[in-house]
């Protein structure tokens, strides 16, 4: 008896000890993300998680709460941002996104192939999570760790799934030594670095849109129920009477709900915004939001053309959930949960992410939308030769989620082969280039007008033209594969 108590302490102590080190190694992928953006943490992290799971006891359940608790470490401070919109929303969504990762570690321990199936697996969760649930949050992740690495060119490849499919992988074979696989598989990896340098990235036109990006600035971390609506129109006027003729602009554009009004078409704000585009003689892009009803508003993205008259509009698809919409209302409100801070639902837009702006046709993604990948391809899909960006993160408190938005911004960039233009009331605005380069940034709350002439271009790139659908198809197909022909082995 005495003999089993004294076995069990050490086995507590290692277990105590690997799960401490996962906390680390999630912790560290997630100090590689903006706004810290150290990138090489991400393949020192999951390496040292993957060298964890190496250890001696390899019971499936521990293998999932080493996941589970590497997904902690990594979601509760990349997530961060979410605590603002909705505290209890924060903390379901770090446990439900982490356990969904120990699930992935619990199956990968399966498999003798473990250095192999795990980063696929990890990866199919990552593109369970961009979707799910309440259409997926796809921030804190490996793709934008990498925005600011040699590495982000893979995205043109195969997009953000590709990318961190690479980054599991490249670190779980770092955690062993090598040997005649690893090296052999390397090499592919270094193929893939090699192809993405050299794959189609669209080409220029030969022709640049001028445009003039209006921050009117203000303060950060503000909500808007407790915000003036027409002091933030008044800070881009301000900004925007600061464009002279002499700027030879072809449009300017303001950012996402500048303007909150019932009814746009009878609004002073359109009378406001026809003078200038009459006195520079260009359309405008602006952000409006407008009221259907009682319980629903718009969000919309609009051209304003130098007549007063509104040639075109594309309303917001992708809405945030808990900040635009409050999913489970009623139920919630039962609960006693503070509904009242999303006193209304938007209603999801059904257009295609274009504008015609000016005789160019522009795609075009509101705020959240940037984060998903395949927003930003409709527009390009319909002849879009440039991307805007107009969002709003000034009820944000921090830059967690702005500096992840510019990040994401410069891998829609890279995948789609496109200038990128990023426009805020508050910050972060900027210009991207189709390499992913970021250009006239802004600083938080300054209030400040872009100017950039921006290259059109056409053509696509490989993943604007294969999309999610076949990556994640073939992902599937591998590891199941892999575990069947692991399976008839030990058979034999």
């Amino acid at each position: 008896m005495t003999r089993s108590v004294t076995r069990s302490r050490p086995r507590r102590a290692d277990l105590a000890s690997r799960l401490v080190g996962a906390l680390c190694a999630g912790a560290l992928v997630s100090f590689s993300l903006p706004p810290w953006g150290w990138w090489p943490l991400t393949f020192v992290g999951i390496a040292l998680f993957a060298a964890i799971s190496r250890g001696n006891d390899n019971r499936p359940l521990i293998h999932f709460l080493l996941g589970t608790v590497f997904g902690i470490g990594w979601f509760a401070p990349g997530m961060g941002w979410m605590w603002f919109l909705t505290a209890p929303g924060y903390v379901v969504a770090v446990l439900l996104y982490a356990t969904m990762h120990g699930a992935a570690a619990l199956i990968g321990s399966l498999s003798r192939r473990r250095v192999i199936i795990a980063p696929l697996l990890h990866t199919l969760v990552e593109a369970l999570r961009f979707s799910f649930p309440l259409g997926g949050v796809p921030l804190a992740s490996l793709a934008i760790s990498q925005a600011d690495a040699p590495l982000a060119t893979l995205a043109r490849l195969g997009g953000p799934l590709f990318l961190t499919w690479f980054i599991f992988q490249v670190s779980f074979l770092l955690s062993r030594r090598p040997n005649r696989q690893s090296v052999a598989v390397f090499a592919v990896l270094f193929c893939f670095v090699i192809l993405s340098a050299v794959a189609p990235n669209g080409s220029d036109r030969g022709t640049t849109l001028r445009i003039a990006a209006v921050q009117g600035g203000g303060p950060q971390g503000t909500l808007g129920i407790n915000t003036n609506f027409r002091d933030v129109v008044e800070r881009h006027l301000v900004a925007t009477r600061s464009i002279g003729l002499s700027d030879n602009v072809d449009v300017v554009i303001w950012p996402e709900n500048v303007i909150d009004v019932a009814r746009f078409s009878s609004s002073i704000e359109l009378k406001e915004i026809t003078a200038e585009a009459q006195r520079l003689n260009v359309p405008f892009v602006v952000g409006v939001t407008e009221d259907l009803d009682a319980n629903f508003f718009t969000n919309a993205q609009v051209v304003v053309e130098t007549n007063g008259l509104v040639t075109d509009r594309y309303d917001k698809v992708k809405r945030v959930p808990f900040g635009e919409y409050m999913p489970f209302r009623e139920v919630l409100k039962s609960l006693g949960a503070p509904v009242e801070l999303v006193p209304r639902d938007a209603k999801a837009g059904t257009g295609i992410a274009s504008l015609d702006v000016a005789g160019v046709r522009i795609g075009v993604v509101i705020s959240w939308e940037v984060f998903f990948a395949g927003r930003v391809h409709e527009g390009i899909e319909h002849g879009g030769q440039v991307i805007i960006n107009p969002t709003n993160g000034a009820s944000f408190t921090g830059t967690i989620l702005q500096s992840q938005q510019i990040a994401a911004s410069r891998l829609r960039a890279i995948e789609n082969g496109r200038w990128l233009i990023q426009v805020s009331p508050t910050g972060f605005s900027g210009v991207v280039s189709p390499n992913g380069e970021l250009f006239e940034r802004t600083a938080v709350s300054e209030q400040r007008v872009i100017f950039y002439d921006v290259p059109l271009r056409t053509g696509s790139t490989p993943y604007s033209v294969l999309g999610d659908r076949y990556i994640i198809l073939f992902m599937l197909a591998l590891t199941a594969g892999l575990f069947l022909s692991g399976k008839r082995k030990n058979a034999r």
